[in-house]
């Protein structure tokens, strides 16, 4: 009977050990959960006086031009869905070249008008880049050439749609010649 004893003190023992060790595991995970959500910030992005600057102008209102008002508007940048991929000729063998491609506009009006034109954009730069040559893209000069040419053409193509330039530069995201 004394052996009983020790065995259900012994056992009570260890019930209290188990539980000791599951609050704490309890209280560590809390921490870790509540540490997690405390600084991982949310969704919602801060407002700034430079969004307030870019808001459309509110009904009967009449919205200043950036350029009017002497100051750009915020940068930002559109992404072709797709990268650009064509062939060109060398003097040695013809080339395979992917390019990904952003571009640059100034203010979420034109960013907005950039991408109801992506199919537009997407074509006339195609264009614009199958008319390289593979010995010219070999050279930074050759890119920034070509760069230059696809935004003329882009900008003339959304000067004949929507009335004004909007794309203020063209950026080559990645570049791959084969």
């Amino acid at each position: 009977m004394a052996a009983e004893k020790d065995l259900q003190i012994a056992d009570g023992g260890a019930k209290k050990k188990k539980m000791i060790i599951i609050a704490a595991a309890v209280v560590v995970l809390g921490a870790g959960a509540g540490g997690y959500f405390a600084f991982s910030g949310g969704d919602a992005p801060e407002s700034t006086p430079a969004a307030a600057a870019d808001a459309p102008a509110a009904e009967g209102e009449v919205a200043a031009a950036p350029a009017a008002s002497g100051e750009l508007g915020t940068a930002l940048y559109v992404s072709m869905p797709r990268p650009f991929v064509f062939n060109v000729p060398g003097a040695s063998r013809d080339r395979l070249v992917q390019i990904k491609v952003q571009v640059l506009v100034r203010g979420s009006n034109n960013e907005e008008i950039a991408k109801q034109h992506i199919p537009l954009m997407e074509s006339t730069m195609l264009r614009t880049f199958s008319k390289a040559n593979a010995d010219d893209l070999v050279t930074a000069a050759g890119k920034d050439t070509l760069k230059a040419a696809a935004l003329k053409d882009v900008q003339e193509a959304l000067i004949g749609v929507a009335g004004s330039p909007i794309v203020e530069e063209i950026l080559f995201t990645g570049f791959v010649m084969q």
